[in-house]
């Protein structure tokens, strides 16, 4: 799984950064995770608001940070293969 947060380096950037990495300690799920902060990078992922979190691709959350808890939840979907909502 490949796991990318989106975010210019502002302090809720960084915090999604660290909710996330706390949900894939806790899940135990095998991903990547990469943060990206080029706004151009950021870009062409389609995103306009930061925080955002992809997971393979797909847009599973943006202008908002989730918590620990529910990056977990939104991991165990994608990895059971589940449709993100």
């Amino acid at each position: 799984m490949r796991i990318e947060v989106l975010g210019t380096g502002c302090m809720k950037c960084r915090k999604q950064y660290d909710e996330v990495m706390k949900a894939v300690q806790a899940t135990g799920v095998d991903a990547d995770v990469v943060k990206i902060e080029k706004i151009d990078e950021i870009m062409k992922r389609g995103v306009m608001l930061t925080p955002s979190l992809l997971i393979d691709g797909a847009v599973v959350s943006s202008g908002r940070v989730l918590s620990a808890k529910d990056c977990a939840a939104v991991l165990s979907r994608s990895r059971d293969g589940e449709p993100h909502a």
